[in-house]
């Protein structure tokens, strides 16, 4: 098994098999992400992938239940070959549960109908989205190179192929200026498609992002720990999504929030109206030196 350079992975994919199809993000103009930089886009060969997936067969055996195939944005690898990776990965592991990508909604979107269910059939369980925002403006300011609307689109198509939905929300990423309408869209355009999964991240600055050095120079306001929770609280408030699952499940968050929509929505709110009743020495500060 071959890897280049940093490999990134949900949280949630922490026991799964890790098998790079693609190197970097073809995007990769995010003013808060500094995880590709200077690395050049490339897709792998299938038969480099499948040479992969041949020797983590040969070290773990075929007792294998979950693949994850980094980079970011493994999704905009043609359909029939991503179709061919899948089904062999199922022929060598036939223990499989759960395979799953990053896919921006800007890539996701591009395929069509008939693509995903493709995709669904030969074994894609989930897609990774990183989402971060709603709200356009909040968009348009951190360069995501989508908007609301294909967000949207994206999510259903998705739920329509039968692939489950991961969408990262990032608290914070409208700075203090637009915290409120960057939660308020982000639920309203949450609640257009109830993804299936709803998780929470909270922004950090990372040194060799713009959004650092916007921080650093002072054009860029951070959120401090009760900012962030009122702004979780307006998010989680607005949501009206059908059976989607909010989880905090990344060690940037303040407090631990989640449950399942529509049901737990109260029990959030009180957690979250609890937590904003805490002094402030009880969560760590905001910046990343001391995180």
């Amino acid at each position: 098994m071959r890897y280049e350079g940093t490999v990134y992975r949900p949280p949630s994919e922490a026991y799964s098999l890790l098998i790079q199809a693609s190197i970097g993000c073809p995007h990769n103009k995010c003013t808060f992400c500094s995880m590709y930089k200077g690395t050049k886009f490339r897709l792998r060969t299938v038969e480099e992938i499948k040479e992969d997936l041949d020797a983590a067969r040969d070290y773990y055996g075929e007792h294998i239940n979950s693949l994850f195939f980094p980079d970011g944005n493994t999704i905009v690898m043609k359909t029939e070959r991503l179709v061919e990776i899948l089904n062999y990965a199922h022929q060598l592991f036939p223990y499989l549960q759960r395979i799953t990508v990053y896919g921006s909604a800007r890539f996701v979107d591009r395929k069509s109908n008939e693509e995903l269910k493709l995709l669904k059939e030969a074994g894609l369980s989930r897609i990774h989205t990183g989402m971060e925002s709603g709200d356009d403006i909040t968009l348009e300011k951190i360069n995501k190179g989508t908007t609301s609307e294909q967000i949207i689109s994206a999510g259903l198509k998705l739920k329509k192929a039968g692939i489950e939905v991961s969408e990262y929300y990032l608290t914070g990423i409208g700075g203090l200026e637009r915290s409120y309408e960057h939660a308020l869209n982000s639920a309203r355009t949450l609640s257009a498609f109830s993804p299936d999964f709803i998780r929470i991240r909270t922004l950090v600055p990372y040194p060799g992002s713009p959004l650092y050095e916007d921080y650093c120079n002072g054009n860029f306001t951070l959120l401090n720990a009760h900012q962030a929770l009122q702004e979780l609280r307006t998010l989680v408030e607005n949501l009206e999504c059908e059976n989607s699952m909010v989880l905090s499940d990344h060690v940037a968050n303040y407090w631990n929030v989640q449950g399942r929509l529509p049901e737990d929505k109260s029990e959030m709110l009180a957690s979250l109206d609890h937590a904003l009743t805490l002094d402030a020495s009880n969560f760590r500060p905001p910046h990343l030196s001391r995180l």
